[in-house]
Parts: C-alpha cells; structure tokens; sequence
C-alpha cells in the first residue's frame, strides 16, 4: 500500500470511528445527534420564518390596498392563524363590542384602547416566545459541541499515549492513526457547533424583527382606533391603519 493511500485510509471517517475508544465513540455518537437535532431546527425555523414572512406581506398588501378592515378581518375569519390578521380580529372585535353599548365618551374610549393595547401585548408575547422555540437547542449545541469534542480528543490522546508508552513503540506510523482519531472528535464538535452558532444568530435576528412587526402593526391599529373616537363618524371604518412608508419589510 503506498503512502497516500495509507494516508486516506488513516482520514476515513467510519475506520476513525471503529478505532476509536469506547468513551470517545460515544462522545462522537452525542456530537452527530446534536448535530442532526439541530440542523432539524434549522429547516423547521428557516420553513417557519420564511411562511410568516411571506404572509405578514401579503396582508400588509391587503391592509394598504384601500380595502376597509372590517372586510380584511372577515376574510381571515375569526380564528386566524397568522398573527397580524388574528390581531385586527381582536382589535375590531373589542371594537364592535363598545360599539354595541352606544357613543363612547373620552374615557371609555381610553378604556377601549387600553383594553385592545393589552390583548395586543399578550398576543404579541405569546408570537415571541413561539417564533424563539428550539432557539434554545441552537445555543446548547453552539457553545457546548466544542468542549464535548475536546474531552474526547483528550481523552482518546490520553489513550494514545497510554497504549505506545505500554508498547514502547514510538514510530510516527503507529502514533498517528491513534492521534488522528482522537482530534476527529473535536472536528465532529465544530460540525456540529458552526452551524448552529450561525443558525442561533441569524434567527435570534430574526424572531426580533419579526415581534418588530407586530409591535409597529399593534400600534398602527391602536392609532386607527384612535382616529375612529376623535373622528365625527366613529363606526366608518379606516381604510388603513398604518402609512405605507412606515411599513416594516424583512
């Protein structure tokens, strides 16, 4: 055999795998689970993320048409799944609701809107913390992979050094296929921790836009709702609750 296949039978990853120590195999089972669970977090968010993002601009299209929102609301109906329509749904809703009781006078208007900007808030909470699930596994996987990966390149050097100081055999053909598979499970930790560092960032950056949104749509809503007290016909409905130039894109 020459020295260059030799060389990539030394870099096979399944004879790595084989030769190695039983503590540094399961350190290398871990990082290749961790590593799948979070590129399966990765697809999921970027799927997630990619369909929130494409619907909030369809409706914002919807909102800034001229149609008038009791018609947008009713479109949607009245258990959305999207977030910023579920939120005109709300707003109209406790609208009506007022509404029904007769004129509204300076303060129960000002309870109108306190009570519509505290559902807004709750709801807008509650889209946080579901568009920030499995970020969590990201960040586990990013910080911790490296250290497991190096606890097991020590351990299996530790081995290494063991076996050639037992054998008294210190030749460079023996030393480096034990050596070779004790640092391939700190490459299996940075497999596994680059990808979910950059994931981790990129959709922590994205979950704050995104609660950017519905906070800037939740205002606009309450400002409409504003507009429709102060205006000297209440019930007509504003076509628009927000500027298109003070439209967020992501």
């Amino acid at each position: 055999m020459t020295i260059a296949a030799e060389a990539t039978s030394m870099l096979n990853p399944i004879e790595m795998f084989m030769a190695a120590d039983l503590v540094v195999k399961a350190v290398m089972v871990g990082l290749i689970v961790a590593s799948l669970w979070s590129w399966a977090v990765i697809i999921d968010k970027a799927i997630k993320f990619s369909g929130l993002n494409s619907r909030a601009r369809a409706f914002e299209a919807e909102v800034g048409s001229g149609r008038s929102l009791e018609d947008i609301a009713a479109q949607a109906g009245t258990h959305p799944e999207h977030p910023l329509p579920r939120m005109l749904v709300i707003a109209l809703s406790d609208w009506r609701e007022a509404r029904t009781r007769g004129p509204l006078n300076e303060h129960q208007g000002n309870l109108l809107v306190s009570r519509i900007d505290r559902a807004l808030d709750s709801l807008i909470a509650r889209e946080s913390q579901r568009v920030e699930n499995g970020l969590g596994v990201l960040s586990v996987v990013a910080t911790s992979s490296p250290f497991v990966g190096l606890f097991g390149t020590v351990w299996g050097i530790m081995n290494a050094f063991g076996a050639i100081a037992a054998s008294g055999n210190t030749n460079l053909a023996t030393v480096a296929p034990a050596i070779s598979e004790a640092l391939f499970a700190t490459a299996l930790g940075l497999a596994a921790a680059i990808p979910a560092y950059i994931a981790y960032n990129k959709f922590s950056i994205d979950a704050g836009k995104f609660t950017g949104r519905l906070e800037s749509f939740a205002d606009d809503l309450q400002a409409a709702v504003a507009r429709r007290l102060s205006g000297p016909a209440p019930a007509a409905p504003a076509s628009r609750p927000y500027d298109d130039a003070s439209r967020r894109e992501y």
